[in-house]
C-alpha cells in the first residue's frame, strides 16, 4: 500500500472511528485513500479551526482521542488555535496535517509553513513524516502521547510524497519512545504523608481540578471526599466530576466562583490539590492565596508540582490511582488515631452559603436576565446532557446556573478562552455521544466566529442545539470597561451605528443554513421554546435569546487581587456582614 492508506490503516488499527477535517492539495493522497476506509467516518467541516474545536469536543465529552486533519500551510495553521487550547486544557487529540513535498521544504513553496516548528510549544510533541514506512510508526506513538500521562494535542505533520510513497504495513502498537515515562503510581511515603496531613487538619478542602476528569476518577473522588468529610470545590474545568447535589461541593472557585468556595480555599489550612494547577484566574494574586494552608498537590505532570505554589507533600501520579491509594491510607490512619474536629470549620461554611447563595437581579431595561434563560436550558434538559460554552459572560452563567452531575457534561475553553469554542465543540461532541442531547450556549460575538459549522451539522445530521445569549455586545469585556474603565465602551457594542439592532439577524441565518431557528425576546416564552427545541432532534436549532447588556457576572475577584476581597455584587462583599 502507500504512505495515505497506512494513515487510514493505522487510524483503524488504533480504534479510531471519526475524524474532522477539510482537504487540500498536500494531503490529497490521504483523502483519497479515505474514500475505501472502512470503519473510519469522516466529517467534512467548513474551516481548520472548526475541525480542531470538534475533535476537542468529541475528546472532551468521551474520553477518548480527537483526531482532525488538515492541509499545508494555511490549512495547518487554521489548526493552531485549537491546538493550543487541547494544550492548555490537557485534551487527547490527534492532528494530522500534510506538507508539501519534502524536497520542496525550505524553499517557500506553495502553502508551505514549519508547522511543526509552529506548533512546537503548544503540543505534546510533534512529528515530521518523511517516508512512507515511519508513518505507522510515527501515528501510534502519536496516539499514545496524547492518550497518556497529562494528555495533550500532537502533530504528525507527513509529506506529500511520504503519503503517496509505497510501503509494506506491518503494524506493532507497542510504543517505547526514549524518556517518556509517565508516572502513574504515586510514591507510597508521600500518600502516607498527605494522610498524615489530612488527619491534622480542622479546616481542610478538597481542591478538584480538571485532571481528576481527564483520569476518570469522579468515583474515587466522591468515595474520598466522603470518607474524609471535607468541603469540595470544583474548578471551571472540573465542573462535574463532584455533583453539585452533594452537600459537601461548596461550587466552582476563583475569579467568578461562589463565595463559599472562594473563601473555602482562603481560609483552609489544609489544600488537598487534585489534579488541579493554581492557576491565575483560581488563586487570584498567588502570594495572597490561602495564606494559612498547608499544600498536598497531586498531578501526573511533574511540572506543575511547586510551579505557582510549593507543595508540603508532593505527589506525582495518575489521579485515580492517587485516590485511590489516599483511600486506603485515611481509611487505615481513621483506625489508630483521632482526626481533627471539623465541626467549626462547617459552621463557617454553611454560614456562607446561607449567607451568599448564588443569584442574580432582574434587569432594569425591560430585556431577558441571561441568567434566567440559561437556568432553565440546565433545568429543562437535565444532568444527562451535554453543555458546550463559549468564552465569556454566558460561560461563567453557565458554569454557575446550570447544575452538574457527572463529569464530562460539561465542555468549555479554560486555559485558552477561546471564542468560538462553542459551536463545533458540540458537534463534536454529538458525534461521539449522539444518544445525548448537546447544547452550544454560546455569545452572539462567539457565535459569529465559528457558526459556519452548523453546515456541517446539517449536511450531516449532527442536530445539536445552539442558545445564542445575544446582548449584542462583547459582553465580558463590556463588564470589565464598566467595573474599570468609566463606562467606555470601546469597541465593544456590536450593532451600532448602522440602523439595524440585528447585524445579522441570527434567526434568518440560521434558517438559511436549514436549522430550526427561533428568535426569543420574553421571559414567558423561554421555557417553550427550549421545549421545542428538545422535542426538535432532524436538524439544528438555533435560538436568539436577547438579553440585557447591563447583566454581569457576580461574585467576582478583580484581577491581581487577594481572593479575600471578593465581591458579591457590585456595591458590596463578603466582609460587610450586615449586608
Amino acid at each position: 500500500m502507500n504512505g495515505a492508506e497506512a494513515v487510514v490503516r493505522s487510524l483503524e488499527a488504533l480504534g479510531v472511528t471519526d475524524v474532522f477535517g477539510l482537504p487540500g492539495g498536500a494531503v490529497l493522497p490521504l483523502y483519497d485513500a479515505l474514500m475505501d476506509a472502512k470503519k473510519l467516518r469522516h466529517v467534512l467541516v467548513r474551516h481548520e479551526q472548526g475541525g480542531g474545536h470538534a475533535a476537542e469536543g468529541f475528546a472532551s465529552s468521551s474520553g477518548r482521542v480527537g483526531v482532525c486533519i488538515a492541509t499545508s500551510g494555511p490549512g495547518a495553521t487554521n489548526l493552531v488555535t485549537a491546538i493550543a487550547d487541547a494544550y492548555m486544557d490537557s485534551v487527547p487529540m490527534l492532528a494530522i496535517t500534510g506538507q508539501v513535498f519534502s524536497h520542496l521544504m525550505g524553499t517557500d513553496a506553495f502553502q508551505e509553513a514549519d508547522i511543526v516548528g509552529i506548533t512546537m510549544p503548544i503540543t505534546k510533541h510533534s512529528f515530521l513524516v518523511k517516508k512512507a514506512e515511519d508513518i505507522p510508526g510515527a501515528l501510534a506513538a502519536a496516539y499514545h502521547l496524547a492518550s497518556s500521562g497529562r494528555p495533550g494535542p500532537v502533530l504528525v505533520d507527513i509529506t506529500k510524497d511520504a503519503q503517496e510513497g509505497p510501503l509494506d504495513f506491518v503494524w506493532d502498537p507497542r510504543v517505547d519512545l526514549a524518556g517518556y515515562r509517565p508516572i502513574t503510581k504515586a510514591n507510597s511515603k508521600q500518600i502516607q504523608a498527605a494522610a498524615d496531613l489530612i488527619a491534622q487538619a480542622e479546616r481542610p478542602v478538597f481542591y478538584v481540578g480538571g485532571g481528576v476528569v481527564r483520569a476518570g476518577a469522579a468515583e474515587e473522588l466522591k468515595q474520598l471526599a466522603e470518607l474524609v468529610g471535607a468541603p469540595v470545590v470544583t474548578t471551571l474545568m472540573a465542573r462535574g466530576v463532584f455533583p453539585d447535589s452533594h452537600p459537601q461541593h461548596m461550587g466552582m472557585p476563583g475569579m467568578h466562583g461562589t463565595v463559599p468556595a472562594v473563601l473555602a480555599l482562603q481560609e483552609s489550612d489544609l489544600l488537598i490539590t487534585l489534579g488541579a494547577r493554581f492557576d491565575d484566574r483560581v488563586t487570584g494574586k498567588s502570594a495572597l492565596f490561602a495564606p494559612d494552608a498547608k499544600v498536598i498537590h497531586a498531578d501526573i505532570d511533574p511540572a506543575e508540582i511547586g510551579k505557582i505554589r510549593a507543595a508540603d507533600v508532593p505527589i506525582v501520579g495518575d489521579a485515580a490511582e492517587v485516590i485511590s491509594d489516599l483511600i486506603a491510607a485515611v481509611s487505615t490512619a481513621k483506625l489508630s488515631r483521632e482526626f481533627a474536629d471539623m465541626s467549626a470549620w462547617w459552621e463557617r461554611l454553611n454560614g456562607l452559603v446561607k449567607t451568599y447563595p448564588l443569584g442574580y437581579q432582574g434587569t432594569t431595561d425591560g430585556l431577558m436576565s441571561p441568567q434566567h434563560v440559561i437556568q432553565r436550558i440546565g433545568e429543562l434538559t437535565g444532568p444527562e446532557g451535554i453543555y458546550a460554552a463559549g468564552v465569556g459572560q454566558h460561560q461563567m452563567w453557565a458554569a454557575q446556573f446550570i447544575k452538574y452531575e457527572r463529569p464530562h457534561a460539561w465542555l468549555n475553553s479554560g486555559g485558552a478562552g477561546t471564542m468560538g469554542y462553542s459551536v463545533p465543540a458540540a458537534m463534536g461532541a454529538k458525534v461521539a455521544e449522539p444518544d445525548r442531547v448537546v447544547w452550544a450556549i454560546d455569545g452572539d460575538g462567539c457565535f459569529q466566529m465559528t457558526n459556519q459549522e452548523l453546515a456541517t451539522c446539517v449536511v450531516n445530521n449532527i442536530p445539536i442545539k445552539v442558545a445564542i445569549i445575544n446582548n449584542s455586545s462583547l459582553g465580558m469585556v463590556r463588564q470589565w470597561q464598566t467595573l474599570i474603565y468609566d463606562g467606555r465602551y470601546s469597541n465593544t457594542e456590536l450593532n451600532t451605528g448602522h440602523g439595524s439592532p440585528r447585524v445579522p439577524d441570527f434567526v434568518k441565518l440560521g434558517e438559511a443554513y436549514g436549522c430550526l431557528a427561533i428568535r426569543v425576546e420574553r421571559e414567558e416564552d423561554v421555557d417553550a421554546a427550549i421545549k421545542l427545541a428538545l422535542e426538535t432532534n432532524d436538524r439544528p436549532v438555533v435560538i436568539d435569546f436577547v438579553v440585557s447588556a447591563d447583566a454581569m457576572v457576580w461574585p467576582m475577584v478583580r484581577q491581581g487581587t487577594s481572593n479575600s476581597d471578593i465581591q458579591y455584587a457590585l456595591e458590596h462583599s463578603p466582609e460587610w456582614e450586615d449586608e
